[in-house]
């Protein structure tokens, strides 16, 4: 069997991102097309907005909601991807928090995205210590939050965080239950 017809078998026919089942292409992930486990069964629309992304349409996008939970590793990645490229459209954030990868499929998904690679930035806590996605942090100060009433007090530990991936010093991250946006100057990286 081919690597075509593995993934047709494997994805019953239909795009792995978002079911269709019209214009469907094998797609490889960070260009390994000799092994089924690093590809993805596209349709033409998905495929034409991954390699093309001033083409992208976020409603589109929000059948990731289904499919970000496919058990193939690949599928995880390019989900993972393209949540974080679209995550200022709000609802993406919302996904990338509930959202859960193996360590192994993590690195791979991050290790290629076009977000993390184009910017080049790095984001340093008030140690000099560089922060990761999915990284906890501890306030070290209090924060009043802006628009939220409350205060964050020095020591709240947030887990999880995002990256800005267009500002250096600035993080995201959940405390009381409303994502938040932190200077990295005043967080400290736990563990």
């Amino acid at each position: 069997m081919n690597i075509e017809q593995i993934l047709r078998e494997r994805a019953g026919e239909q795009c792995e991102l978002c079911g269709s089942s019209e214009n469907l292409v094998t797609t490889a992930v960070d260009d390994d097309k000799d092994d089924a486990n690093k590809c993805v069964l596209t349709c033409g629309v998905c495929i034409e907005q991954i390699k093309n992304p001033e083409l992208i349409e976020p409603n589109h996008w929000r059948c990731l909601n289904d499919s970000m939970w496919s058990q193939v590793g690949a599928v995880q990645v390019v989900a993972w991807r393209m949540l974080n490229n679209l995550r200022s459209e709000g609802w993406p954030q919302d996904l990338l928090d509930i959202l859960y990868l193996d360590e192994e499929i993590q690195a791979w998904a991050e290790v290629g995205s076009q977000a993390g690679a184009e910017s080049g930035l790095k984001h340093i806590d008030c140690n000099g210590a560089i922060l990761s996605t999915g990284d906890t942090v501890t306030l070290t100060k209090d924060l009043t939050v802006k628009g939220a009433n409350f205060t964050a007090k020095r020591g709240t530990a947030v887990r999880n965080i995002s990256l800005v991936f267009d500002n250096e010093s600035q993080i995201e991250g959940r405390i009381n239950g409303q994502r938040i946006v932190i200077l990295t100057k005043f967080v400290k990286k736990s563990g």
